[in-house]
């Protein structure tokens, strides 16, 4: 092929592709005031407007990472992670909404929690740090950080999370009522709910 013809095709090749590029890099920008008008809107009735320290049995998600956000919600919606509470309101939520409300949650800075008895917050902190070795329970640090941060986007943040909340889907997990994290159900299965107790409330307690 001639070289002005070379490099005619490769300029109407680069031309054909901007717009697609285009619009993948505002997909990629989510809107954090459509977020809060959701979070307002559809999400605050059990999570508070900011994702704040609301009812124990329900997560606080600000400082949440929010690809994690964005996966929970698109598994409460395909009906990966069951709850009938969750399935309805993520059924109402586009992808573009699940992405501006996980942005608008992961903008907060998460209030400090703390744990709540001195008798199983050192079982709990063994736990978490070093695992339980003659069950081969892995150590939560592992994945979740030693300090609670977590990974984006398979690894939440967990530090300053309720202790009823974190209880809770342990026991769903080791129950096979949670269903959407492998790692979890194996890992909470080889758990008694003292263990259980001890390491969400140490949890709760992270700085």
């Amino acid at each position: 092929m001639p070289v002005a013809s070379l490099l005619s095709s490769l300029l109407l090749a680069a031309a054909l592709a901007a717009p697609a590029s285009a619009s993948e890099a505002a997909k990629a920008k989510p809107d954090v005031a459509k977020g809060q008008a959701i979070s307002t809107n559809v999400c605050g009735a059990c999570h508070s407007a900011d994702g704040s320290r609301g009812s124990p049995a329900n997560p606080i998600l600000q400082g949440q990472h929010p690809e994690y956000l964005v996966k929970q919600l698109a598994e409460f919606k395909e009906g990966k992670r069951d709850n009938p509470v969750m399935k309805g309101m993520a059924s109402t939520l586009s992808e573009d909404d699940m992405r501006n409300v996980a942005a608008f949650y992961a903008s907060k800075d998460a209030k400090p929690g703390f744990a709540k008895s001195k008798e199983s917050v050192a079982l709990g902190e063994k736990i978490y740090r070093g695992g339980i070795a003659d069950r081969a329970v892995p150590a939560c640090a592992g994945c979740h950080s030693p300090t609670g941060a977590g990974i984006p986007a398979q690894y939440p943040r967990l530090r300053g999370q309720h202790a009823d909340y974190t209880e809770a889907q342990l026991v769903a997990f080791r129950g096979g009522l949670r269903k959407n994290s492998p790692q979890m159900t194996g890992v909470a299965a080889k758990m008694n709910d003292k263990e259980i107790k001890a390491v969400a409330d140490y949890i709760a307690g992270l700085r």
